[in-house]
């Protein structure tokens, strides 16, 4: 038995989240399904973060267990040859010691939230932006945004479904970028923490969208997040705008140069 990382790309649009459910298609489904075109039995994989309804990756990271020994090449154009026509791209593999996990060896996550600011309907990007056809204050956000850096009680921002066993959540990074795209201005919301809580980002850009829009000062955003209740943040934010973009461990399974001196 081998363990192999996968590092995966997908498109949210088609599926109720990351984790299997019953009656509703899933990523994890339909990668767990192309692994059974390869082998029997194989176990269910595990991820290093369950994305929800709609939302997207650029590098999300899971781990399965076979008892073939594949190359990695081999094993990531099987798989994505048994992906298609799914919107999900396996873009690395690498074998993995046994004792490896996605999800409790990884040190950081890190989400990317575009919101594309214009008026006309988006196109190419339909699906894949969450839209605020009004301007959009980006130095009031960006001022709105710095209170959250550091470690807080991030009740505020909390779905209520949330299983997360505390709100005390480390912000390491909370920055916003004003983008120049094909389509218009767009707002990047790039935020790293070792891990969040369910809803937290579409919850926090909700509330920087009501600074944005100038219906709150910024410092309303410290009295939102101050305050531990759930009912005085802003609207939930659209899910398509929302990219897990990285995952990030000690050391990185995907570095070439240590997979390299492992196998020798």
């Amino acid at each position: 038995m081998t363990k192999y990382a996968l590092k995966i790309e997908y498109d949210g649009k088609p599926f109720n989240g990351w984790q299997r459910q019953a009656g509703h298609p899933s990523v994890q489904q339909t990668i767990e399904q192309a692994l059974g075109k390869l082998e029997d039995n194989v176990p269910s994989i595990v991820t290093a973060g369950r994305t929800d309804t709609g939302v997207h990756a650029l590098g999300q990271v899971a781990h399965c267990v076979l008892q073939k020994a594949w190359t990695p090449f081999k094993l990531c154009g099987a798989l994505n040859f048994h992906l298609k026509p799914n919107p999900i791209a396996i873009t690395d593999v690498v074998a993995v010691p046994d004792d490896f996990s996605a999800r409790f060896w990884a040190v950081e996550r890190q989400y990317i939230f575009r919101i594309l600011n214009r008026r006309a309907p988006a196109t190419a990007n339909r699906g894949q932006v969450w839209q605020v056809p009004y301007h959009l204050d980006v130095d009031a956000m960006r001022e709105a945004a710095q209170y959250m850096l550091g470690t807080h009680d991030f009740t505020a921002f909390r779905s209520a479904m949330c299983q997360g066993k505390s709100p005390i959540k480390t912000m390491d990074e909370a920055r916003i970028e004003e983008v120049q795209t094909f389509e218009g201005r767009e707002l990047q919301c790039h935020f790293r923490a070792r891990s969040f809580l369910h809803n937290q980002i579409r919850s926090i850009v909700g509330t920087l969208e009501r600074v944005g829009s100038g219906h709150w000062a910024p410092e309303r955003f410290k009295d939102v997040l101050d305050s531990r209740d759930r009912h005085k943040c802003g609207p939930v934010a659209a899910p398509q705008g929302l990219y897990l973009s990285k995952v990030k461990y000690e050391i990185d399974p995907f570095d070439t140069a240590i997979t390299a001196a492992n196998e020798q």
